[in-house]
């Protein structure tokens, strides 16, 4: 599943010397480095998580080398060279070694009764890894259990044995609170009732014994798009569009293919946005119009972590 060349895929986490825990984000080396976002720093208080404005002001202060400008895909981002990484957190080991102990507490137990609802509906834990907080082990009682599914087809049988539990009473839809959680967190350009029912369809979260988990899919090296094409951004359009192929909609970066010649793909670097739409549904998309040298376009929905002003939602009038 991971190359030894470069055995870094996004939903892992990597420390580097000075204290710092970035979340990989990309499955490609960046002229060398490992392509990544900042999420936690080492205080005197122990580990600090920071959204996007700290993340880039505390390295343009103290790190600047760990910013990085990507010439292919025209955006800003992290990076590491490999040299300075000190702890490489694979969620796959981790959950596996995790499973060798005892529970140490009662999201760990929580986490171990969903696994063996999943193991009854034939899921292969041994493609599951453990991301989020808990990979790292700083998640506190009111956290997330964030899961990594590997590979297309193991996410969807989850995916569907996430329904099927829910379906049987096992495990719990989102309530209402836990949806505001989500949604304020989000802090997407939806409204609430609109975000609530794109969420509710998608069945990769839901709750066990009242905590929220998620499951994200990482892809397999034989499942990614070879794409070595520059982009350039080309300003922001607004447009709907109705879904060709949603085959890759979970997959990270989702795409989506729409009937429209000029922007003939959706890609969404956004979690909030994967899973948004099915084949054959109307779509309202907002986002970046990027273009390669070539003339092919396409628009992009998370062109910043925040994706402010960007969206994907469906038109269920039409």
């Amino acid at each position: 599943m991971r190359s030894s060349a470069f055995p870094y895929l996004p939903k892992d986490f990597i420390e580097t010397v000075e204290g710092l825990i970035f979340a990989v984000i990309s499955y490609h080396e960046h002229l060398g480095k490992v392509g990544c976002f900042l999420r936690y720093v080492k205080t005197d208080q122990g580990w600090q998580k920071v959204d996007t404005l700290q993340a880039n002001r505390l390295l343009q202060r103290h790190h600047p080398q760990y910013l990085y400008r990507s010439r292919q895909f025209d955006a800003d981002f992290h990076a590491v060279n490999p040299e300075k990484i000190i702890h490489h957190y694979q969620p796959e080991v981790i959950l596996q070694q995790r499973l060798l102990h005892p529970p140490v507490d009662a999201l760990d137990q929580k986490l171990r009764n969903l696994l063996d609802i999943f193991r009854a509906r034939e899921v292969e834990i041994n493609k599951l890894g453990l991301t989020g907080s808990m990979l790292i082990n700083q998640h506190r009682s009111d956290s997330d259990i964030d899961l990594a599914v590997y590979g297309r087809d193991t996410f969807q049988r989850t995916r569907l044995a996430v329904q099927d539990a829910v379906n049987a009473g096992l495990i719990d839809k989102l309530s209402e609170q836990l949806m505001w959680d989500n949604f304020e967190r989000r802090a997407c350009d939806l409204s609430f009732e609109e975000f609530s029912w794109h969420e509710a369809r998608k069945f990769n979260k839901a709750a066990i014994e009242g905590s929220k988990f998620d499951i994200g899919m990482v892809s397999l090296s034989t499942e990614l798009e070879t794409d070595h094409r520059h982009y350039r951004k080309q300003g922001t359009r607004s447009l709907k569009a109705r879904v060709l192929d949603d085959s890759q909609s979970f997959d990270f970066p989702a795409r989506y293919r729409i009937d429209n010649a000029l922007t003939p793909e959706v890609v969404c670097f956004t979690h909030t946005y994967v899973g948004q739409a099915v084949v054959g549904e109307v779509i309202e998309v907002r986002g970046a119009v990027e273009c390669a040298a070539s003339g092919t376009c396409r628009i992009v929905v998370g062109s910043t972590r925040e994706a402010t002003g960007e969206y994907i939602k469906v038109r269920k009038s039409s």
